[in-house]
């Protein structure tokens, strides 16, 4: 059996960028009606809106994905919510914006009562962590659209998340320097990219259930994998609050950490140590026998955030992560690279969205 990638596993994403070319064609076009005008280009983590008096009203939207298969298979929804929060509002993170609500939407196969109780209580929980509303939002009863693993159970969960940043605080990694510090902030996991591949080694290729019990996971598989995003907005706004200079953040979600590369200064970075990854990547990696590069590319690895800060203000931000609550880690410094690379410790060299071994 060949070595499983997240492509041969259903998630062809060199495709959807392709595909992706079309749609921006047209939505683009948008960008010149309207009152308001975007103050960023498509790509970034979110968006804002110049809305006057300098005030930007910061924008994101994102969903689950198949994690929610996994609660299918568990008949367990009551952290889901918290997933799509996270998503989110880690994204309105990264333009320095404080997310202040979120709508909701929610296609389902079955209106059933007890689901969709479960899935507002980690609804309720994500926005409790990241100190916003849930103002409204919808739910679509699509069962010729919606099929998931159990039968009644098929759902979609999705939102759209708001905040607020002055004009003139915005933050794209615009003033990076080299030398710059980069500190990563522990991720809980999986988080909620890559659970494409991860069902696919896990489940059908080395035959285990959800209900299977690891003991370097010391829950079952499904349990592991449904463990909820991290929410990072309580520690990263008081570090702004505090006056800490960020240059940048990077929610590192989909393609790793490459998602440092999307700031706007032309530099690089030198990462000189990573943490161990938790051992739901140990597992994935040895049980689907994937080279280092598919796994930097296609999961978090145990950075879940970044931030970028004057390397004099590294400490006094990881003291605040610290008092925080988070587990936090100075991997390493920007550099001057006008060809965009990052470099990890293991010898991986990530380009773009994705990452080659340097022999």
């Amino acid at each position: 059996m060949s070595e499983p990638t997240y492509s041969s596993a259903g998630v062809n994403t060199v495709k959807e960028e392709a595909a992706l070319a079309g749609l921006l064609t047209w939505v683009g076009k948008t960008l010149a009606f309207g009152r308001y005008r975007s103050a960023l280009d498509f790509g970034y983590f979110a968006t804002v809106l110049d809305m006057g008096n300098n005030l930007g009203l910061a924008l994101s939207a994102d969903g689950v994905g198949t994690k929610l298969l996994v609660a299918e298979m568990l008949d367990k929804y009551d952290t889901v919510g918290i997933d799509c929060i996270a998503m989110n509002v880690n994204d309105l993170l990264c333009v320095g914006a404080e997310p202040v609500a979120m709508l909701d939407y929610i296609a389902v196969q079955e209106a059933d009562p007890t689901m969709l109780e479960a899935i507002g209580k980690g609804l309720y929980e994500g926005a409790r962590q990241a100190n916003i509303s849930i103002p409204g939002g919808e739910i679509a009863q699509v069962r010729e659209l919606i099929k998931g693993v159990r039968e009644g159970r098929g759902f979609d969960l999705a939102g759209a998340c708001v905040g607020v940043v002055p004009m003139d605080r915005i933050v794209v990694g615009q003033h990076i320097q080299p030398g710059d510090a980069v500190i990563g902030l522990r991720s809980s996991g999986i988080h909620s990219n890559g659970l494409t591949l991860a069902r696919d080694v896990f489940f059908r290729r080395a035959g285990l259930s959800a209900e299977t019990y690891v003991p370097e996971f010391g829950r079952t598989v499904g349990e592991e994998l449904l463990e909820p995003t991290r929410i990072y907005v309580r520690a990263v706004m008081d570090l702004l609050r505090s006056g800490v200079e960020i240059r940048a953040m990077a929610h590192i979600t989909s393609d790793g950490l490459t998602n440092l590369l999307r700031v706007q200064a032309p530099v690089g970075y030198v990462l000189e140590m990573l943490p161990d990854p938790q051992p739901v990547f140990t597992a994935l990696q040895q049980l689907g026998g994937i080279g280092d590069e598919e796994m930097y590319q296609v999961y978090n690895m145990g950075i879940g955030f970044c931030l970028v800060v004057p390397t004099g203000e590294a400490d006094r931000a990881m003291a605040g992560l610290k008092a925080s609550g988070v587990d936090a880690y100075r991997l390493g410094h920007a550099v001057t690279d006008p060809e965009r690379r990052v470099r990890l410790p293991n010898g991986l060299v990530g380009q773009g969205n994705d990452f080659r071994r340097v022999r």
